[in-house]
C-alpha cells in the first residue's frame, strides 16, 4: 500500500528530471548555435545596416591560404574582421548604384581565380567544408563569390575606370624609379627603354594609385560609417 501511493510520486519525480535534462541540454545546443554563429559587428551608413557574423570570419579565413581555421586563432579572427568591415563599406556604396548582377561564367572564374591560390583542389574543398560549405556550389558559397564579383565591379567603375596615368608620369617613373631599380639588381644589362617597358610602368602606377585612391576612401568611410563591435573575438 505504500509503495503504491509513493509511485506516482517517484514517477512526477522521474519525469521532471527528464523535463529538466531536455532543456538543459536544449538550452546547451542554442548556445553553442549562438556562438558558432553570433553577431560579431555592424556596419551602417545611416540608412543601410550590414551584419558581420562569426561565420563571415571564419568563411573569410577559408579563402585564405594557410590562414588557421581549425581552430581559427584570435589574431586571424580580428585581421579577417577588418576585412570583412571594408567588404561591407564597399558593398554600402555599391548599392547606391545601379548594377547587374554577376553572371555565371564570372561567378565560375572568381572561384577558379580563388582556387589557384591553393597548392590543390582537394586542399581547397577541404577547407571549404570544414567551415559549413557543402561544395563550390553551395549556395551559400555561390552568394558570397557574387557579393565578391559586384564589389570588384563597383571598385572597377569607382576607382580603375578614373585613375589617370600621363605621359609624364611614366617618364618620370622611368627615370627616378625604374632605372635605378634596374641598375642596382643588373648592373651587367642594358637597360630597356622607355618605350619598351610604358605599359608595364603605367600599370604599375595605375594599380598604386587605385590602392592610394581605395585607402583613402575607406578613412572617410570609417569616419563617416557607424561601426559596432558586438563581441570580441
Amino acid at each position: 500500500m505504500k509503495n503504491s501511493l509513493l509511485q506516482p510520486i517517484k514517477n512526477f519525480l522521474a519525469v521532471s528530471v527528464l523535463i529538466i535534462l531536455f532543456f538543459a541540454l536544449f538550452s546547451t545546443k542554442i548556445q553553442a548555435q549562438e556562438t558558432v554563429d553570433k553577431t560579431v559587428a555592424t556596419v551602417s551608413d545611416g540608412v543601410r545596416t550590414e551584419l558581420i557574423t562569426y561565420s563571415d570570419l571564419v568563411w573569410q579565413l577559408a579563402l585564405q591560404p594557410n590562414a588557421p581555421i581549425a581552430p581559427p586563432t584570435s589574431e586571424a579572427l580580428n585581421q579577417a574582421l577588418q576585412q570583412i568591415i571594408n567588404l561591407r563599406l564597399f558593398a554600402l556604396e555599391a548599392q547606391r548604384l545601379p548594377r547587374l548582377a554577376p553572371t555565371k561564367i564570372e561567378t565560375e572564374t572568381e572561384i577558379k581565380r580563388i582556387l589557384k591560390l591553393f597548392t590543390t583542389t582537394a586542399e581547397f574543398e577541404s577547407r571549404l567544408k570544414f567551415v559549413g560549405f557543402k561544395s563550390v556550389d553551395d549556395s551559400n558559397f555561390v552568394r558570397m563569390m557574387e557579393q565578391r564579383i559586384a564589389i570588384e565591379k563597383y571598385l572597377d567603375f569607382r576607382f580603375r575606370s578614373f585613375a589617370v596615368i600621363t605621359p609624364e608620369d611614366e617618364a618620370k617613373h622611368y627615370r627616378e624609379v625604374f632605372v635605378p631599380e634596374f641598375r642596382r639588381k643588373y648592373p651587367e644589362n642594358l637597360t630597356p627603354g622607355l618605350d619598351e617597358k610604358r605599359a608595364e610602368i603605367n600599370e604599375r602606377l595605375k594599380e598604386e594609385k587605385v590602392a592610394d585612391n581605395i585607402e583613402e576612401f575607406l578613412d572617410e568611410s570609417k569616419r563617416r560609417a557607424e561601426i559596432v563591435i558586438l563581441s570580441e573575438v
